[in-house]
């Protein structure tokens, strides 16, 4: 009897709670910078099986938190402090919000029973952190943490995934209360379209005469990929991809016909405006718009786990809603060999990706982007992971890259924001040690978080990193030009990279030759570590190909 009293009015700090919860949820990983309000959560972390990967700066570790929940399917979780240290996580929260990748942020704030410090440091962040997540409260009752915390994870996970905010204030950490055991975690399943859905989108399907698959940013769920590639071989209708949509079929299908690194006007646009009809599946209106729709254009089936989103550019004909994968099947049964003119556009897959590919392999110095897409595709393996920091390249890897299995091209096409390529790749090398991982960044994103590097460094990762440098913020210098303004404003200097990389303690390398390059990434790789390598891109490609070439295209075209 004294044994069952003494463990019935055992006492836990709500932090202990929270930390309980957290591995009931399978959480092995917090990343952040923790402060003064943090302190009884950092102490329930050091007694917990989660590790604290304690980063240089608040947006790297929201951005590592969310791209564990875009290659996982489970958020990640990262912490700050109260005031400046929760506003450091806005970025990332906006990041995961567009980009659908589960998270969870756990901020501090001062105690709220009482206010011995006045308003030192205080922000309202669950306000403005509710406009960037799908949910966000303060935790006012320690003993209301198990439930608040399965709560957040299912809100986090949920179609469409994306951020939660958690504020526990210290007072609400530290308070004593009896032990609670946390809420257990179970599955939730998601319908399959409605049987009327599904014989509509197989209707017009059976009715196209030049029928066209595009995988956009929902495709890339790590649930979604079973159902995709089953569906284009049992339909074998072609298929493009948009940038976050890129490895979601396997190669071998010999029906990919390319990727929309653009909106319009580009060579894979001679397929999209040919099509009569185009089955959009994982279509995501924060992505940038792969295809134009306006009157006289092809007809749109919206596959998604969630209803379209009507927009100016977008407006689909039908929707099929319901868990992606499982849906496909079933609509695969309605048309698997009654489509006859299933690869009525396939004659002009040679001519758009050998368009793509032209002077991929060009030999002058300082390299264009052509070939360095060419020679990183060289030294990365099929399961190999490139991230994609913001700027002019990130056009032509989505649009030259080929990519075989989902999430190899770790890219932003939403909110397109710089300074996650570094972050976003330690966390893939964190996750996968045994798989070459490879962050390419501008000069002017990789200052934006180069501080990671120590982080890197410390935590032993494997990892390279490739910075093209033109002394220049590259995409607005660009768009600068195109629209006739004059050069100004966006011209920088930067350190030596060489040298920077050594004073963290990491491996550093120039390119001076374009033949140098290949065999220096794979050394870099062979050797393992951290090792960052720069290397000078000619731009002057931008105006040809991009501007020049495909406007000349498109008044040949009339």
């Amino acid at each position: 009897m004294n044994g069952q009293t003494a463990k019935s009015t055992a006492k836990v700090k709500g932090s202990d709670l929270l930390v309980a919860a957290l591995e009931n949820e399978g959480v092995e990983r917090i990343f952040g910078v923790p402060g003064e309000e943090n302190l009884d959560l950092v102490e329930s972390l050091r007694n917990s099986r989660i590790e604290l990967v304690l980063t240089r700066h608040e947006q790297a570790a929201a951005f590592m938190a969310a791209t564990y929940g875009r290659l996982t399917g489970k958020p990640g979780v990262c912490v700050s402090t109260l005031g400046p240290g929760a506003l450091n996580l806005s970025t990332g929260a906006a990041y995961a919000h567009l980009g659908a990748m589960p998270m969870i942020m756990i901020t501090g704030q001062k105690a709220i029973m009482s206010s011995r410090q006045a308003r030192f440091q205080i922000v309202d962040v669950v306000a403005t952190m509710k406009p960037l997540t799908k949910l966000a409260r303060q935790i006012v009752s320690a003993v209301s943490i198990p439930t608040v915390v399965r709560d957040a994870f299912r809100a986090a996970m949920e179609e469409r995934p994306g951020p939660v905010h958690l504020e526990l204030p210290e007072d609400i950490a530290g308070e004593e209360v009896e032990a609670a055991p946390p809420v257990p975690v179970h599955p939730i399943e998601i319908p399959v379209a409605h049987r009327a859905a599904l014989d509509r989108a197989a209707e017009m399907i059976l009715g196209a005469k030049r029928p066209l698959i595009m995988m956009g940013a929902a495709t890339s769920r790590p649930r979604s990929t079973h159902g995709l590639a089953s569906f284009v071989r049992r339909t074998g209708i072609p298929f493009f991809t948009t940038q976050m949509g890129k490895g979601t079929v396997p190669g071998g299908t010999n029906l990919y016909m390319g990727t929309t690194a653009l909106s319009e006007r580009d060579y894979v646009h001679e397929a999209i405006d040919a099509a009569d009809l185009i089955v959009a599946i994982g279509h995501d209106p924060v992505e940038k718009p792969p295809f134009i729709m306006g009157p006289g254009g092809p007809q749109v089936i919206h596959i998604c786990y969630t209803p379209a989103t009507v927009e100016q550019v977008y407006f689909p004909n039908a929707e099929v809603v319901g868990d992606v994968g499982p849906s496909l099947e079933l609509l695969a049964d309605r048309v698997e060999g009654k489509l006859p003119n299933a690869n009525a556009l396939l004659p002009m897959r040679e001519h758009i990706l050998s368009r793509i590919a032209d002077r991929a392999t060009e030999a002058r110095w300082p390299p264009t982007p052509q070939r360095i897409v060419h020679d990183v595709r060289q030294v990365m393996p099929e399961n190999g992971i490139v991230a994609l920091d913001n700027g002019m390249y990130k056009i032509w890897f989505a649009r030259n890259y080929r990519t075989r299995v989902a999430n190899t091209l770790l890219l932003d096409n939403a909110l397109a924001t710089m300074g996650a390529g570094l972050p976003s790749a330690m966390l893939a090398a964190m996750l996968y040690p045994d798989r070459r991982v490879l962050a390419i960044c501008g000069d002017g994103g990789f200052m934006m978080n180069s501080q990671e590097m120590e982080t890197a460094v410390r935590l032993k990762l494997n990892l390279v990193v490739l910075i093209l440098q033109d002394n220049a913020y590259g995409m607005i210098r660009w768009k600068q030009a195109v629209d006739h303004f004059p050069d100004f404003g966006l011209s920088f200097g930067n350190p030596d990279f060489v040298l920077y990389a050594k004073a963290y303690g990491a491996n550093g390398h120039r390119i001076e030759t374009i033949d140098s390059f290949v065999p220096t990434l794979e050394a870099a790789f062979q050797s393992g570590g951290v090792h960052l390598i720069t290397i000078p891109i000619d731009y002057s490609e931008n105006v040809r190909v991009l501007v020049d070439e495909l406007r000349a295209r498109e008044t040949e075209r009339g």
